[in-house]
């Protein structure tokens, strides 16, 4: 049997089918699942096959190539659920560990089987309690590599304070006011929903699956629910935590204190999160894939996280979303923090919603762009799609009453509840051939309020406006647009960080990466060429390059570009406007003849200025940096319990947005290198800064390097990290889940590799984690598990103070435990000249880093560029005290420290081993075939910026 799609006819083959290897300790199948008994030592997986077949296919299939189970270490599990009455594309397998390896390969080499990978499970709280855990170190994670799912709401009262949680690195759009007193207005008041139900359209006839915690049959606060159904290992339909009752109600209830949006919404609640608030990969492809078989028109996932590579359930919602299902998702409650954008609502294809409070302040927690995907070689997308207030909202409590809860998802279902009510103003006999997961988005974008302060990684289009959104739809034709559809540099601050540094010959080039709608079709293409179409001569200055999706599926895709200034245009100063025209067309609709197609229009106004002199440009390393996914990369400092990876970009615009915007405030201008250090011209710079690398370089790289200081006159800043083999390896873990060791594959930064890179220049770092206060000319600054510089040449300025060193506490669990310990004296910054060039090293990134700072120290980054750029010297950074008149060197320097990095570290991604498969260190290959899909989309998206 063919995959079941409505749109089958032109669906491309991307979507897989899925088997679920079972380990035992881990899967708990219901009482009404067959019961078995399995061995400690099995796990689970999940195999994906080719095409649809019944669950008994797939069974005789492996049986017939594998022999039956038992003895040969392998086991098939029934799942009984309402799933199997169709098709399905995985079911559960146990396999012994003894024979892993072996069946594991040998399962992933058969002709109808795609991949395999592990069945993951999701343990996050639901509710999220608004403050910063005192859990954790490495002996107690609660984040851990693989599917993470991050609280999503809270109760409202007593939480994010009128300072905010996040006080020292709390962004400018954020609220920080007295918290809003009020009567609880109704949130469907807010929007206008009244004047849609007196045009009598309330949700009727609108299927709406609530993945969440499941809702009461009897629960007087809904007059249509159509159906429970429960994918979990507990044997119950009632919701016994009030998260997915409190959804629902957002969504369709109609008590008079806590209205819902389409109170004639049918509802069906899909139980896939247990009262222990866990979950699996395969009840998620169970439950999805009912929604696809049962015809459910919008989906509500309310619970994400940051891991976008977890790709059975990555391609599941792609899948939904192909088969014609809105979904709808929380954005994450991880702001004020850039970068932190949750999965499955970073997806294109997702409507995926930000949070903002009754004030139209964007709200503290709510996650913000842009997505993460496509770095670091290329530039992350707008996101999130629409914000809605989602602090202080109504809702319904678990058997009766409402209750107030925050946070993006609750945000979320009021966007849900909004689609419900626009999909019931069409009527049926149209709706499928008007009505798609892009055609709803188009709504939603076009119609949205834009707010004043939030720059668009915040706000994305703005707030959801139902009306204006109403009367989109009322008259749409299917159509292809661009979101954003304008990119405007002198519209600040919404166009942030564009509006704040104007374009200029000679620079790099500027990547504006846009989504593509497709409202024609699942599928689409791109006919011909894009085209820029400048106002007047002026705009011929401007040279874009084009990248695009060759496939637009499903119902978006996405354009890149990759914009410079001609060299022609070096003294040019004005605003160059234009268009950029991007033909779409889809194959004609069922029971067409024709062609759909249209032309998409991107507006454009960019701001130039002539090229600024060499010693005004900064080049910021992008290249060398690795994040999480795919690998297990440990946060940068120690002291944060609550939070063990490094996920959210390492980008100028991400977590470094706020050095970003105080290099341009002192007149810097800062470009991002997205390739080797052999690809650019060191003559136009005057410093390259290299923060928090995690890559390795080739030797062509450092020679390279070595010319460009010591002849060129490039002035280089390093800012690094803790690296401590001991440390990293008792940072490992046992994963209950995978029943594997979970291994870091770097330190904070890959010391290692910048001391390859540093040591033409007598430069190396140690292994020390250092923490504490100092104080440099009244700068009282914090260094946050820092290290320390161990080899210096004469002739610079060293610069020591007395630290903790918690080396050998982070070993053992016990970082921020250093009282009664004693200091030690330790050389954290160097300045030096060489030759023609000039090199300043600090040991710690967390000053620059805005994830998680407590002080910051840009004055000293901007004495040192004043040095490195200008030949400037501060007299206290080069006073006599800190000069070296010979070399430096501690030889009881740990050797592993100053060659390549160990088993455990991350090699280079070209011409290098690659090492993640399973994010496992080398020693523990569990997973020998998720390596390659592990590493399929970031390297996809890193070539085409998608």
């Amino acid at each position: 049997m063919t995959v079941r799609s409505r749109q089958s006819q032109t669906l491309p083959v991307l979507l897989a089918v899925v088997v679920a290897v079972s380990v035992a300790p881990v899967f708990r199948t219901r009482p009404s699942l067959e019961t078995l008994t399995l061995a400690d030592d099995s796990r689970n997986y999940v195999v994906r096959f080719r095409d649809y077949r019944r669950a008994e296919d797939h069974r005789s299939y492996l049986e017939e190539e594998l022999g039956s189970g038992g003895g040969g270490g392998w086991r098939w599990i029934e799942r009984r659920n309402p799933a199997l009455a169709f098709p399905t594309d995985f079911g559960v397998v146990s396999i012994e560990d003894r024979r892993r390896t072996v069946l594991v390969e040998r399962i992933g080499r058969l002709g109808l089987v795609r991949d395999v990978t592990v069945d993951s499970s999701y343990t996050r709280g639901l509710f999220f309690d608004g403050g910063r855990s005192e859990n954790g170190g490495f002996g107690r994670v609660e984040k851990r590599p693989g599917k993470i799912f991050t609280s999503m709401s809270f109760e409202s009262e007593g939480v994010f304070d009128s300072e905010g949680v996040f006080d020292s690195i709390v962004n400018s759009s954020t609220h920080r006011g007295r918290k809003l007193t009020m009567d609880r207005s109704q949130v469907t008041s807010m929007f206008g929903a009244e004047r849609l139900w007196s045009k009598g359209y309330t949700g009727a006839r609108v299927k709406m699956a609530i993945f969440d915690t499941g809702i009461r049959a009897d629960h007087p606060h809904f007059r249509n629910i159509k159906e429970r159904t429960n994918w979990t290992n507990e044997d119950t339909l009632n919701d016994n935590l009030g998260h997915g009752t409190f959804v629902a109600g957002v969504i369709a209830g109609e008590d008079a204190e806590c209205l819902g949006f389409a109170p004639d919404t049918e509802i069906y609640a899909f139980r896939v999160f247990t009262d222990a608030q866990v979950s699996y990969t395969s009840w998620f492809l169970d439950a999805f894939n009912y929604a696809i078989a049962t015809d459910m028109d919008v989906l509500n996932l309310s619970i994400g996280g940051p891991d976008y590579l977890d790709l059975p359930f990555v391609e599941k919602v792609w899948e939904l979303t192909a088969n014609n299902i809105i979904m709808v998702s929380a954005i994450g409650n991880d702001g004020p923090l850039y970068g932190t954008l949750n999965n499955p609502a970073d997806q294109s294809d997702v409507i995926g919603v930000g949070g903002i409070d009754f004030n139209d302040h964007i709200a503290s927690f709510s996650s913000r762009g842009m997505s993460t995907w496509e770095l670091p070689h290329g530039y992350g997308r707008v996101k999130p799609d629409v914000v809605a207030y989602g602090r202080d909202i109504m809702g319904s409590k678990i058997s009766s009453g409402c209750k107030s809860l925050s946070g993006t998802s609750v945000a979320s279902p009021v966007v849900a509840g909004v689609v419900c009510l626009l999909v019931s103003v069409v009527p049926e006999s149209t709706r499928k051939n008007i009505l798609n997961p892009a055609s709803m988005k188009q709504a939603l974008v076009e119609g949205a309020s834009k707010l004043y302060g939030p720059n668009m990684y915040e706000q994305g289009a703005g707030k959801l406006n139902l009306l204006e959104s109403y009367e989109i739809l009322k008259n749409y034709q299917p159509r292809a647009s661009i979101f954003p559809s304008v990119l405007d540099y002198t519209d600040c601050p919404y166009h942030w960080p564009f509006c704040r540094q104007p374009m200029y010959a000679g620079a790099m080039p500027v990547i504006f990466n846009a989504t593509i709608l497709n409202g024609m079709g699942v599928v689409g293409y791109i006919e011909g060429q894009p085209t820029w179409n400048p106002s007047d001569e002026v705009g011929n200055l401007l040279s874009i390059h084009f990248t695009y999706s060759d496939v637009i599926w499903p119902w978006t895709g996405y354009i890149a570009l990759h914009m410079q200034i001609k060299e022609e245009g070096s003294q040019f100063s004005g605003v160059i406007e234009g268009d950029v025209n991007v033909n779409v067309y889809s194959p004609p609709p069922p029971g067409g003849k024709g062609l759909r197609s249209n032309t998409c229009v991107l507006h454009l106004k960019v701001k130039v200025v002539p090229t600024p002199p060499r010693v005004k440009r900064i080049l910021w390393d992008q290249f060398h940096n690795i994040k999480y996914p795919p690998g297990y990369i440990p946060r940068d400092s120690l002291d944060v319990r609550n939070d063990i990876l490094d996920w959210h970009g390492d980008h100028l615009h991400t977590n470094f947005h706020f050095m970003f915007n105080m290099l341009r405030d002192a007149g810097y201008y800062v470009e991002t290198l997205g390739s080797p250090l052999t690809c650019f011209d060191a003559s136009r710079y005057g410093t390259l800064l290299l923060v928090d690398l995690e890559d390795e370089y080739f030797r062509e790289e450092i020679e390279k390097l070595r010319d460009d200081v010591l002849n060129g006159g490039l002035g280089v800043i390093v800012f690094a990290e803790w690296y401590n083999m001991d440390s990293m390896v008792k940072m490992r873990f046992f994963d209950d889940n995978t029943r594997s060791w979970w291994t870091p594959v770097t330190g904070g930064a890959n010391i290692p590799a910048l001391n390859e890179l540093l040591a033409p220049f007598g430069i190396a770092f140690g292994d020390k984690i250092l923490n504490g206060e100092f104080s440099i000319d009244g700068e009282q600054s914090h260094y946050a598990s820092g290290t320390n510089i161990v080899k210096f040449p004469g002739g610079g300025y060293l610069h020591s103070f007395q630290f903790h060193d918690n080396s050998e506490n982070s070993a053992n669990q016990n970082i921020l435990q250093a009282s009664g310990m004693a200091k030690v004296d330790s050389s954290i910054l160097g300045l030096v000249e060489l030759s023609a060039g000039r090199i300043a090293v600090y040991g710690d990134s967390n000053c620059l880093d805005s994830s998680h700072m407590v002080t910051n120290c840009f004055w000293l980054l901007r004495r040192i560029l004043d040095f490195t750029s200008r030949n400037i010297r501060d007299p206290v950074l080069f006073s006599d005290s800190a000069k070296k008149d010979f070399p430096m060197y501690e030889e009881n320097t740990r050797k592993n420290n100053e060659g390549n990095m160990s088993n455990t570290a991350a090699r280079n991604k070209f011409g290098r081993s690659i090492y993640f498969p399973g994010f496992h260190s080398r020693e523990e290959v569990d997973e020998p075939l998720l390596a390659a899909g592990q590493w399929f989309i970031p390297f996809f998206v890193a070539v085409t910026g998608k």
